[in-house]
Formats: structure tokens, sequence, C-alpha cells
């Protein structure tokens, strides 16, 4: 068996062996060598290996054979080559999937601009706008804002659930973590601490005399900015692209998704979760640690 098929459930619901033998008759109807079943962790995690089939194909199988049967309408799915499953490369977007806030919205609020803000960073997130003048154009919104508020924001921001167990299970397992963000150092720098990523990369904030002038340090960390932090860490550490894994949420990080061994598009929006390679819809970030085979026993964090 060269590939293998993921199953996952959320937290809020169960995966149990008729979803798995859904799953599996599928594959075997379109000429599949289908193996036995492994369960990662009970009722939530299940590996289905295969072969003979690409594993589009059979990601797709499952899928419809699961929504044509009426189960597994909250499943995630991934399928890939069982080779090179297991990663030595992760590099993590930060906002709406590392942490569960978007940190300019939260500074917006401070002058009383956060929905205006949201509406802004929701456009370039799908990929309505140019990302660079969205930075520019939220940023100017800022002017006058004390750079002591940056610490009051801060106390907002919550682990995205898993976040913990990825960073921490995939870093004691000798991969390397970096966080690459659009968002903002002052935001990044304390991620990085707070869970362990190996480094961390973003955009800088213009600060005199203790007060946000309304601009943005250039260059501006943009998509294609995501994209060469992915391959610069991956020759660093000497890691095969097959190998590396990318996760984000916006069009910011498609390009990024789309160049990783396995590019998954987290919670995302429509353009990029029709795009990535893989996704996760449903569940939390230990979706990603089941997709390269950890068991919930082996999560560290």
């Amino acid at each position: 068996m060269n590939a293998v098929a993921t199953l996952i459930a959320p937290r809020t619901a169960t995966l149990d062996e008729t979803v798995v033998q859904t799953a599996k008759a599928a594959l075997v109807g379109l000429g599949a060598d289908a193996g036995t079943p492994d369960w990662l962790a009970p009722g939530a995690a299940c590996d289905l290996p295969f072969g003979n089939l690409a594993p589009e194909q059979a990601e797709a199988a499952i899928r419809h054979a699961l929504t044509a049967s009426g189960i597994g309408a909250t499943l995630d799915i991934i399928a890939q080559p069982a080779a090179t499953r297991r990663k030595r490369l992760l590099v993590a977007d930060m906002e709406s999937t590392i942490i569960e806030q978007e940190m300019l919205d939260e500074l917006g609020d401070y002058v009383g601009l956060k929905d205006h803000i949201a509406a802004i960073t929701a456009r370039a997130m799908n990929g309505e706008i140019d990302f660079k003048d969205a930075v520019r154009e939220r940023v100017a919104l800022l002017k006058g804002l004390k750079e002591t508020v940056i610490d009051e924001v801060w106390q907002r921001a919550t682990l995205m659930p898993g976040a913990s167990q990825l960073v921490g299970t995939m870093r004691a397992n000798g991969a390397v973590c970096v966080l690459v963000s659009g968002g903002f150092r002052c935001f990044t720098s304390r991620v990085r601490d707070w869970i362990g990523f190996d480094d961390d990369r973003g955009n800088d904030l213009e600060v005199v005399d203790g007060v946000m002038t309304g601009m943005v340090i250039e260059p501006i960390l943009d998509k294609d900015s995501k994209l060469q932090a992915l391959m610069a860490y991956a020759g660093e550490h000497r890691v095969p692209m097959a190998e590396t894994m990318a996760v984000g949420d916006g069009a910011n990080d498609l390009p990024m998704l789309l160049a990783a061994g396995l590019g998954v598009a987290f919670h995302a929006k429509a353009v990029v979760a029709a795009e990535a390679r893989a996704r996760v819809d449903h569940g939390d970030l230990t979706a990603l640690l089941y997709a390269q085979g950890y068991r919930a026993t082996d999560f560290v964090g």
C-alpha cells in the first residue's frame, strides 16, 4: 500500500466502523487495494491504507460515498502518499490559524473601527483586494495609538485548539516549526515563545516616541514572502519539499500551501479551500498530526 487516507472527526462528533467501512468500499469500488484500517484514536481518527489509486481520486471517492450515504458530513479526509506523510518542517500562518484572533482587527477596537478594519481584513483574506494595500490601509487607521496598547490587545489572544499539541509533537519528533505571518512581529514573537516555535517572521509597525505613526515598515511580508520563507527554511534545514507542511486560512497563504509537500487549508476562506491540496474544515489543529500518522497517545503539549 503506497498511500493512506486519514479520516478525522471533530471533537463534537464520533468516527465509527460504519463510516470507515463505507470509505473502504468506495476505494475498492474504484479498483483500489484497500488495507486494514488503523485507528489512531478511537472514535476520532483512522488511517485507511490503499494502493493503485491516486490520492486525489481516493479522497474524492470517499467524500462522495459518505455524502451519498448521509454519514460523515462533518469529517475531515486527507489522502496522500504514505512514504512522505511524516513532515520535518512546519510553516504556519498565525492569525485565525495558530491563534483565534486577527490582531489588527483587535487593535482597531481601540480606535472604534474594529468592524471597519475587520471588513478590510476579510476582503484581503478572500483575495478580493491586494494584501499589501490592505495592510497599509488598516495600519493608517491606527495612527496616534500608543504602543502600550499592544500589551493590552495581547491579552485577548487565545490559541487555536490543538496548536500546542501540533507544535509540541512535531518538535519532539525532530521537526522544525516556524511561524510566518502577514501580521506583526510584536505578536508573532509572543506566540513563538508561547508554544515553542523555532522562529517567526512578520511585519513591523512603525512606532515613534511610543506612538504608532500609521505606517508599516517596508517591505511588507505578503504571499510571495511566505512562499520564499517556506523555501528558505526548507533549504536551510535540508528538508525536501515533499517533507514540508504549510497551514493557513487566507489567500495570502495559498502560494506556500500549493508549494508544500502537504498544504492544509485550515477552516479557510472558500478560495483557499478550493485550491489547497488538503483541507481541515471541521477538526482542530491535531488533525495535522493525525494526517502525519501520529496517534493521540503520541501527542506532546
